[in-house]
Protein backbone atom coordinates (compact mmCIF):
# COMPACT_ATOMS: atom_id res chain seq x y z
CA UNK A 1 0.00 0.00 0.00
CA UNK A 2 1.27 3.37 -1.01
CA UNK A 3 -1.46 6.27 -1.13
CA UNK A 4 0.10 8.88 -3.52
CA UNK A 5 2.37 7.29 -5.20
CA UNK A 6 0.78 4.89 -7.93
CA UNK A 7 2.68 4.02 -10.84
CA UNK A 8 2.13 1.37 -13.53
CA UNK A 9 3.32 -1.25 -13.49
CA UNK A 10 1.84 -0.94 -9.87
CA UNK A 11 4.44 -1.57 -6.63
CA UNK A 12 2.69 -4.94 -6.17
CA UNK A 13 3.65 -5.99 -9.30
CA UNK A 14 7.44 -4.14 -8.76
CA UNK A 15 7.78 -6.63 -5.88
CA UNK A 16 6.23 -9.86 -7.90
CA UNK A 17 8.79 -9.01 -10.79
CA UNK A 18 11.89 -8.09 -8.36
CA UNK A 19 11.96 -11.23 -6.23
CA UNK A 20 10.17 -13.35 -9.37
CA UNK A 21 7.45 -14.75 -7.28
CA UNK A 22 4.97 -17.55 -8.50
CA UNK A 23 2.65 -16.66 -11.37
CA UNK A 24 -0.50 -17.82 -9.05
CA UNK A 25 0.33 -15.12 -6.09
CA UNK A 26 -2.71 -12.96 -5.87
CA UNK A 27 -1.26 -9.24 -5.34
CA UNK A 28 -3.26 -6.22 -4.30
CA UNK A 29 -2.21 -2.28 -4.79
CA UNK A 30 -3.85 -0.28 -2.34
CA UNK A 31 -3.91 3.55 -2.83
CA UNK A 32 -4.89 6.57 -1.80
CA UNK A 33 -6.09 5.17 1.63
CA UNK A 34 -3.50 7.77 3.55
CA UNK A 35 -1.82 6.87 6.65
CA UNK A 36 -4.24 4.25 7.85
CA UNK A 37 -3.71 2.01 5.02
CA UNK A 38 -1.52 -0.36 6.69
CA UNK A 39 -4.20 -1.28 8.92
CA UNK A 40 -6.47 -1.92 5.83
CA UNK A 41 -3.63 -4.11 4.12
CA UNK A 42 -3.46 -6.52 7.05
CA UNK A 43 -7.58 -6.93 7.47
CA UNK A 44 -7.26 -7.73 3.79
CA UNK A 45 -4.47 -10.11 4.59
CA UNK A 46 -6.40 -11.24 7.23
CA UNK A 47 -9.32 -12.11 5.03
CA UNK A 48 -7.13 -13.73 2.41
CA UNK A 49 -6.07 -15.73 5.20
CA UNK A 50 -9.08 -17.23 6.34
CA UNK A 51 -10.27 -18.31 2.64
CA UNK A 52 -6.90 -19.78 1.58
CA UNK A 53 -5.36 -22.36 4.06
CA UNK A 54 -1.74 -23.35 4.62
CA UNK A 55 -0.70 -19.74 3.07
CA UNK A 56 1.59 -16.47 3.50
CA UNK A 57 0.68 -13.15 2.88
CA UNK A 58 3.04 -9.85 2.96
CA UNK A 59 1.57 -6.64 3.57
CA UNK A 60 4.43 -3.99 2.16
CA UNK A 61 3.36 -0.52 3.70
CA UNK A 62 5.43 2.80 2.37
CA UNK A 63 5.34 6.38 0.36
CA UNK A 64 6.71 8.19 -1.76
CA UNK A 65 7.05 11.84 -0.83
CA UNK A 66 9.14 13.62 -3.26
CA UNK A 67 7.17 13.35 -6.34
CA UNK A 68 4.24 14.77 -4.09
CA UNK A 69 6.62 17.66 -2.55
CA UNK A 70 4.26 20.68 -2.36
CA UNK A 71 6.31 24.02 -4.36
CA UNK A 72 3.11 26.43 -3.30
CA UNK A 73 3.12 28.90 -1.14
CA UNK A 74 -0.37 28.00 0.99
CA UNK A 75 0.41 27.34 4.43
CA UNK A 76 -2.36 24.35 4.64
CA UNK A 77 -0.34 22.37 1.85
CA UNK A 78 2.89 23.26 2.74
CA UNK A 79 2.61 21.33 6.64
CA UNK A 80 3.06 17.81 5.24
CA UNK A 81 6.29 18.96 3.38
CA UNK A 82 7.29 19.41 7.32
CA UNK A 83 5.71 15.95 8.66
CA UNK A 84 6.34 13.81 6.58
CA UNK A 85 9.39 11.72 5.32
CA UNK A 86 10.01 7.98 3.44
CA UNK A 87 9.56 5.08 5.29
CA UNK A 88 8.93 1.24 4.12
CA UNK A 89 7.87 -1.70 6.05
CA UNK A 90 7.12 -5.31 5.48
CA UNK A 91 5.14 -7.88 7.51
CA UNK A 92 4.99 -11.45 6.56
CA UNK A 93 1.48 -13.08 7.55
CA UNK A 94 0.63 -16.78 8.08
CA UNK A 95 -1.95 -18.91 9.10
CA UNK A 96 0.65 -22.23 8.99
CA UNK A 97 0.81 -24.26 11.94
CA UNK A 98 4.05 -24.91 11.65
CA UNK A 99 4.87 -21.05 11.87
CA UNK A 100 3.30 -21.07 15.25
CA UNK A 101 6.59 -21.51 17.41
CA UNK A 102 8.28 -18.77 15.41
CA UNK A 103 5.69 -16.01 14.72
CA UNK A 104 6.23 -12.76 16.84
CA UNK A 105 2.67 -11.98 17.22
CA UNK A 106 -1.19 -12.89 17.12
CA UNK A 107 -3.52 -11.01 15.32
CA UNK A 108 -6.65 -10.53 17.51
CA UNK A 109 -8.96 -7.81 16.16
CA UNK A 110 -9.31 -5.32 13.20
CA UNK A 111 -11.65 -2.70 13.47
CA UNK A 112 -12.05 -0.44 10.58
CA UNK A 113 -14.04 3.23 10.62
CA UNK A 114 -14.68 5.17 7.56
CA UNK A 115 -16.14 8.81 8.07
CA UNK A 116 -16.17 9.46 3.98
CA UNK A 117 -19.89 10.24 4.11
CA UNK A 118 -19.52 13.61 5.74
CA UNK A 119 -17.96 16.21 3.69
CA UNK A 120 -16.02 17.77 5.81
CA UNK A 121 -14.46 14.78 7.09
CA UNK A 122 -13.90 13.92 3.96
CA UNK A 123 -12.31 17.20 2.83
CA UNK A 124 -10.04 17.29 6.00
CA UNK A 125 -7.17 15.51 4.11
CA UNK A 126 -7.39 16.49 0.59
CA UNK A 127 -5.12 16.78 -2.71
CA UNK A 128 -5.91 19.47 -4.85
CA UNK A 129 -4.44 22.67 -6.38
CA UNK A 130 -3.56 26.11 -5.27
CA UNK A 131 -4.78 29.20 -6.67
CA UNK A 132 -1.21 29.13 -8.76
CA UNK A 133 -2.05 25.38 -9.82
CA UNK A 134 0.44 23.86 -8.04
CA UNK A 135 -0.62 20.37 -6.71
CA UNK A 136 -0.40 19.51 -2.49
CA UNK A 137 -1.99 17.75 -0.11
CA UNK A 138 -4.38 20.01 2.42
CA UNK A 139 -4.82 19.84 6.07
CA UNK A 140 -7.97 21.06 7.45
CA UNK A 141 -7.79 23.34 10.97
CA UNK A 142 -10.61 20.88 11.92
CA UNK A 143 -8.41 17.67 11.50
CA UNK A 144 -8.30 16.82 14.99
CA UNK A 145 -11.90 17.14 15.96
CA UNK A 146 -12.58 14.83 13.15
CA UNK A 147 -10.08 12.81 14.41
CA UNK A 148 -11.42 12.72 17.50
CA UNK A 149 -15.01 11.73 15.80
CA UNK A 150 -13.68 8.98 14.14
CA UNK A 151 -11.51 7.62 17.03
CA UNK A 152 -14.71 8.06 19.25
CA UNK A 153 -17.01 5.64 16.34
CA UNK A 154 -13.52 3.34 16.29
CA UNK A 155 -13.40 2.77 20.24
CA UNK A 156 -16.98 2.21 20.41
CA UNK A 157 -16.89 -0.94 18.32
CA UNK A 158 -13.58 -1.92 19.73
CA UNK A 159 -14.33 -1.32 23.44
CA UNK A 160 -16.30 -4.40 23.52
CA UNK A 161 -13.93 -6.80 22.12
CA UNK A 162 -10.93 -5.96 24.31
CA UNK A 163 -12.41 -4.27 27.62
CA UNK A 164 -12.92 -6.12 31.32
CA UNK A 165 -16.61 -6.45 31.58
CA UNK A 166 -15.98 -3.97 34.85
CA UNK A 167 -15.31 -1.23 32.33
CA UNK A 168 -17.37 -2.21 30.44
CA UNK A 169 -20.14 -1.78 33.03
CA UNK A 170 -18.99 1.40 34.32
CA UNK A 171 -19.56 2.60 30.24
CA UNK A 172 -22.55 1.36 30.57
CA UNK A 173 -24.31 2.90 33.83
CA UNK A 174 -22.73 6.15 32.85
CA UNK A 175 -24.69 6.38 29.23
CA UNK A 176 -27.44 4.97 30.73
CA UNK A 177 -27.33 7.72 33.69
CA UNK A 178 -27.21 10.55 30.76
CA UNK A 179 -29.69 9.13 28.69
CA UNK A 180 -32.45 8.55 30.34
CA UNK A 181 -32.20 10.49 33.49
CA UNK A 182 -30.17 13.41 32.15
CA UNK A 183 -27.83 13.59 35.02
CA UNK A 184 -24.55 16.01 34.34
CA UNK A 185 -22.78 13.32 33.94
CA UNK A 186 -19.44 13.59 32.44
CA UNK A 187 -18.90 10.70 29.33
CA UNK A 188 -17.21 7.88 31.20
CA UNK A 189 -13.72 7.12 29.09
CA UNK A 190 -12.73 3.49 29.45
CA UNK A 191 -9.44 2.85 30.85
CA UNK A 192 -7.40 1.03 28.21
CA UNK A 193 -4.61 0.44 29.89
CA UNK A 194 -6.69 -2.10 31.52
CA UNK A 195 -6.68 -3.68 27.97
CA UNK A 196 -3.54 -2.74 26.99
CA UNK A 197 0.15 -2.72 27.65
CA UNK A 198 1.63 -0.56 24.47
CA UNK A 199 0.43 1.72 22.64
CA UNK A 200 1.44 1.97 18.46
CA UNK A 201 -0.12 5.56 17.90
CA UNK A 202 0.09 6.91 14.43
CA UNK A 203 2.87 9.43 14.60
CA UNK A 204 1.00 12.10 12.18
CA UNK A 205 2.31 14.92 14.31
CA UNK A 206 2.70 16.09 18.14
CA UNK A 207 -0.60 17.42 18.03
CA UNK A 208 -2.13 13.44 17.39
CA UNK A 209 -0.03 12.37 19.97
CA UNK A 210 -0.83 15.26 22.23
CA UNK A 211 -4.64 14.94 21.91
CA UNK A 212 -4.75 10.80 22.15
CA UNK A 213 -2.81 10.78 25.39
CA UNK A 214 -5.00 12.95 26.76
CA UNK A 215 -7.95 11.75 26.17
CA UNK A 216 -7.49 7.94 26.45
CA UNK A 217 -5.80 8.89 29.56
CA UNK A 218 -2.58 7.56 28.56
CA UNK A 219 0.91 7.31 30.75
CA UNK A 220 4.10 9.10 28.88
CA UNK A 221 5.55 5.91 28.31
CA UNK A 222 2.31 4.70 26.55
CA UNK A 223 3.20 7.66 24.24
CA UNK A 224 6.70 7.29 24.00
CA UNK A 225 7.17 4.73 21.10
CA UNK A 226 5.12 7.44 18.58
CA UNK A 227 6.94 10.31 19.94
CA UNK A 228 10.39 9.07 19.42
CA UNK A 229 9.37 7.74 15.81
CA UNK A 230 8.12 11.39 14.99
CA UNK A 231 10.94 12.73 16.19
CA UNK A 232 13.56 9.97 14.23
CA UNK A 233 11.83 9.54 11.06
CA UNK A 234 8.93 11.76 10.85
CA UNK A 235 6.05 10.90 9.33
CA UNK A 236 6.43 7.88 7.68
CA UNK A 237 2.43 7.21 6.95
CA UNK A 238 1.34 3.85 6.86
CA UNK A 239 4.72 2.52 7.99
CA UNK A 240 4.95 5.10 11.24
CA UNK A 241 2.96 1.93 13.50
CA UNK A 242 5.65 -0.48 12.58
CA UNK A 243 8.26 1.63 13.19
CA UNK A 244 7.01 2.61 16.74
CA UNK A 245 6.61 -1.34 17.35
CA UNK A 246 10.39 -1.82 16.16
CA UNK A 247 10.81 0.95 18.84
CA UNK A 248 9.03 -0.96 21.58
CA UNK A 249 11.11 -4.56 20.66
CA UNK A 250 14.74 -2.07 20.47
CA UNK A 251 13.29 -1.47 24.11
CA UNK A 252 13.47 -4.75 25.20
CA UNK A 253 9.90 -4.41 26.65
CA UNK A 254 7.77 -7.31 24.90
CA UNK A 255 7.05 -9.75 27.26
CA UNK A 256 4.79 -13.35 25.96
CA UNK A 257 0.96 -12.38 26.53
CA UNK A 258 1.49 -8.56 26.06
CA UNK A 259 -1.33 -6.69 24.42
CA UNK A 260 -0.63 -4.06 21.43
CA UNK A 261 -3.08 -1.83 19.84
CA UNK A 262 -2.14 -0.06 17.03
CA UNK A 263 -4.24 3.10 15.95
CA UNK A 264 -3.86 4.54 12.51
CA UNK A 265 -5.68 7.60 11.37
CA UNK A 266 -5.82 8.11 7.43
CA UNK A 267 -7.73 10.95 4.57
CA UNK A 268 -11.45 9.85 3.78
CA UNK A 269 -11.39 10.14 6.80
CA UNK A 270 -10.35 6.79 8.81
CA UNK A 271 -9.88 5.50 11.84
CA UNK A 272 -7.95 1.60 12.04
CA UNK A 273 -7.25 0.13 14.85
CA UNK A 274 -5.10 -3.65 14.99
CA UNK A 275 -5.29 -5.58 17.87
CA UNK A 276 -1.83 -7.64 18.44
CA UNK A 277 -0.89 -11.23 21.36
CA UNK A 278 2.72 -11.46 21.97
CA UNK A 279 3.45 -15.35 21.47
CA UNK A 280 6.76 -15.17 22.86
CA UNK A 281 9.21 -12.46 24.41
CA UNK A 282 10.65 -10.66 21.55
CA UNK A 283 14.42 -9.97 21.86
CA UNK A 284 15.88 -6.71 19.56
CA UNK A 285 17.14 -7.77 16.42
CA UNK A 286 20.50 -6.18 14.90
CA UNK A 287 18.02 -6.24 11.72
CA UNK A 288 15.85 -3.71 13.97
CA UNK A 289 15.82 -0.13 12.33
CA UNK A 290 16.51 1.36 16.20
CA UNK A 291 19.61 -1.02 16.26
CA UNK A 292 22.07 1.81 15.58
CA UNK A 293 20.52 4.43 18.04
CA UNK A 294 17.79 2.90 20.29
CA UNK A 295 20.84 3.57 23.14
CA UNK A 296 20.07 7.24 22.55
CA UNK A 297 16.56 7.12 23.24
CA UNK A 298 14.18 8.86 24.56
CA UNK A 299 15.52 11.87 23.94
CA UNK A 300 13.77 14.69 26.38
CA UNK A 301 11.19 17.03 24.06
CA UNK A 302 10.60 20.70 24.70
CA UNK A 303 7.97 21.55 22.23
CA UNK A 304 7.79 18.63 20.39
CA UNK A 305 11.63 19.62 19.86
CA UNK A 306 14.70 17.72 21.30
CA UNK A 307 16.97 19.59 23.84
CA UNK A 308 19.71 20.63 22.24
CA UNK A 309 22.44 17.98 24.18
CA UNK A 310 19.65 15.25 23.59
CA UNK A 311 19.49 15.76 20.00
CA UNK A 312 23.68 16.01 19.86
CA UNK A 313 23.52 12.17 21.45
CA UNK A 314 20.75 10.95 19.11
CA UNK A 315 22.93 12.37 15.79
CA UNK A 316 26.10 10.64 17.11
CA UNK A 317 24.66 7.76 16.03
CA UNK A 318 22.37 8.51 13.30
CA UNK A 319 23.53 7.30 9.38
CA UNK A 320 24.52 9.82 7.19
Amino acid sequence: NCSLFNPTPSLSAIIVNRYKLRGNIRSFNLGGMGCSAGVIAVDLAKDLLQVHSNTYAIVVSTENITQNWYFGNRKSMLIPNCLFRVGGAAVLLSNRSADLQRAKYRLLHVVRTHRGADDKAFHCIYQEQDDMGKVGVSLSKELMAIAGGALKANITTLGPLVLPISEQLLFFATLVARKLFNAKVKPYIPDFKLAFDHFCIHAGGRAVIDELEKNLQLLPIHVEASRMTLHRFGNTSSSSIWYELAYIEAKGRMRRGHHVWQIAFGSGFKCNSAVWQALRTVRPSPNNPWHDCIDRYPVELIDGVARPEAQKQAELTSPR
